[in-house]
């Protein structure tokens, strides 16, 4: 039964199952099969979508109900006669104000399907626990800190979604739910995984995005895993151990990490099939990797890659791999111990000046100093050698240094991510040979104007920082290909502006402000890869999303008013 109406809902409809059709008083010819009020009670009542403040104790009178919806309303609390719905196997009470769960709900022992997401709740119920029939439950975009560890008693639940909450630590009574395959904590505070976590043999798909780890969980017992995602931590390495139990897995999400290398044993992952490495500090990456014949999806983007040319990075998973594996043959690189030979790019880091590198590698690398200025010395090593290539990350900076300025006529890739800088210099805008920029991790909220001069650049990475809006001078750069603002605070683009940079085909704007995406987005054919997941707008949907950027922008299309 689906009812619409606002702010109230009407007695008669808590008193369906009791009173008379009026049709039957006016007409005594019903024959017995059209007397549907005699035969059954209501089963299902769905109140979704109207403003509902509150619901009345009188949904006790609906004792038969299987399905109650009241989802998208403005509920603050619910009645303690719920817990007499002993019959109820799903309840939605997602996108409402509930600030709390009143402890009768405890007595639905049947429900099989509860939905809490996008309320006000700040902690469960203690006794949770006695709810042994359910398999799904969702609690996520809330302010709960803490889990029951009651949780353990749910023993059938499959699904579990506690994403967008305030928790620190999962407590280990959580291994106990032996039947649960989808687990998603994204968007919390946690710095580690209870090792118990690991016996958890269902786990299908594993959900850790925009946490506080510092390290892969070991998970020698979950063997069919499938999905990993651990993207937007603070991981710095991969290691053997962490990888050898993860036969199964066919999507590694490890983007915007601190991640410097990869091991040999990647190669443990025989299955995989999306491998996501982006944004990370990675700079050469193992030949072995190319022997994953599964591997359909490598993303590589944000990374300060050397070894590899870009022409062969922007011809795809497949070009890359091939690259790799024709390493192994032709070049010798890994050698029979499996020790990487020592270049150039593996010289202890506690040297000031890497000379080599920039004679060799036209390459000029002074990351990881902590320094809150670059020295005149460092740019005075360049000397008369062509450096296209630089890298400042990871330091202090808080302002381009000017005598940027100098490698005007050469440099074409610059790096000043993880710094402080809150402005780009006039000087860095008079780079006119500058094909890539990367300036994540800072404190921008703005780009100058004068950036429109900057006419090779091809990708940009702003992400990381303070920009509410997409900067205006980046519609006045037609060539660009990759704009990557994920994780700032954009509230608000122009599609029809970012129509007529016909050549960009990257776009990630997840998880920013966006409260609307305007349908004409859609007309921006040109874009392969559109990413919007983490934004709080309600459409295009999280299964739409899920279907790839084609389908996403047909959505949109189709929204357009005609």
């Amino acid at each position: 039964m689906l009812i619409t109406f606002m702010y109230v809902v009407p007695l008669h409809v808590w008193r369906i199952n009791l009173d008379t059709p009026e049709e039957a008083q006016q007409n005594l010819s019903f024959g017995a099969a059209d007397r549907w009020w005699e035969q059954t009670d209501l089963t299902k009542l769905i109140l979704s979508s109207n403003k509902l403040k509150c619901l009345s104790d009188d949904i006790k009178l609906l004792p038969a109900l299987t399905v109650l919806d009241v989802h998208d309303n403005q509920l603050t609390c619910l009645p303690s006669a719920i817990g007499s719905l002993v019959n109820l196997q799903k309840l939605n009470v997602s996108h409402n104000k509930l600030k709390d769960l009143p402890k009768e709900l405890i007595q639905l022992k049947h429900l099989r399907s509860l939905l809490l997401q996008h309320n006000e709740l700040s902690h469960l119920p203690d006794e949770f626990g006695k709810l042994i029939s359910l398999e799904e439950l969702d609690v996520s975009n809330n302010h709960v800190s803490n889990i029951p560890t009651s949780f353990a008693f749910l023993t059938n639940l499959v699904r579990l979604n506690l994403a967008y909450n305030e928790l620190k630590i999962l407590p280990a009574e959580i291994s106990a739910m032996k039947s649960l395959r989808q687990l998603d904590c994204t968007k919390n505070y946690l710095e580690t995984i209870p090792p118990e976590l690991a016996n958890m043999a269902s786990l299908e798909q594993l959900y850790l995005r925009r946490n506080k780890l510092r390290y892969l969980p070991d998970l020698p017992s979950c063997t069919v895993l499938k999905e990993l995602h651990v993207g937007e931590n603070q991981i710095e390495a991969l290691k053997a151990e962490h990888l050898k139990h993860l036969n199964s897995l066919c999507v590694l999400d490890l983007r915007d990490n601190n991640l410097k290398s990869l091991p040999d044993e990647i190669v443990l992952l025989e299955g995989i099939e999306r491998l996501d490495l982006s944004n990370n500090d990675i700079s050469s990456l193992p030949c072995k990797l190319g022997n994953l014949s599964q591997l359909k999806f490598l993303a590589l983007e944000g990374n300060p890659l050397r070894t590899i040319r870009r022409d062969i990075l922007q011809k795809g998973t497949q070009e890359i791999l091939k690259y790799l594996r024709n390493k192994i043959q032709d070049n010798n690189e890994i050698r029979p111990n499996g020790v990487l030979p020592v270049t150039a790019m593996t010289l202890p880091s506690q040297l000031a000046i890497n000379q080599h590198a920039i004679t060799a590698l036209k390459t000029l690398d002074y990351s990881e100093k902590q320094a809150a200025v670059i020295p005149d010395e460092v740019l005075n090593a360049i000397g008369n050698n062509p450096v296209t290539t630089v890298n400042f990350s990871k330091n202090h900076l808080t302002e381009i240094p000017a005598r940027i300025v100098e490698l005007k006529e050469t440099v074409c890739d610059i790096n000043f991510s993880f710094n402080k800088l809150s402005s780009i210099s006039l000087e860095l805008c008079m780079l006119y040979r500058l094909t890539h920029l990367d300036i994540r991790n800072n404190c921008l909220i703005s780009l100058p104007d004068e950036m429109e001069a900057l006419g090779k650049l091809q990708i940009i990475n702003l992400a990381f920082n303070r920009f509410k809006v997409l900067p205006d001078v980046l519609y006045r750069i037609p060539t660009l290909e990759a704009i990557l603002l994920g994780n700032n605070q954009v509230g608000s683009l122009d599609p029809l502006q970012l129509k007529k940079l016909d050549r960009l085909s990257t776009l990630d704007l997840q998880n920013n402000d966006l409260l609307h995406v305007p349908p004409e987005l859609g007309n921006c054919i040109s874009l392969r890869t559109l990413l919007l997941e983490g934004n709080p707008f309600r459409t295009p949907r999280a299964t739409i999303l899920a279907k790839g950027t084609d389908a996403v922008l047909e959505y949109l299309r189709s929204r357009i008013p005609t």
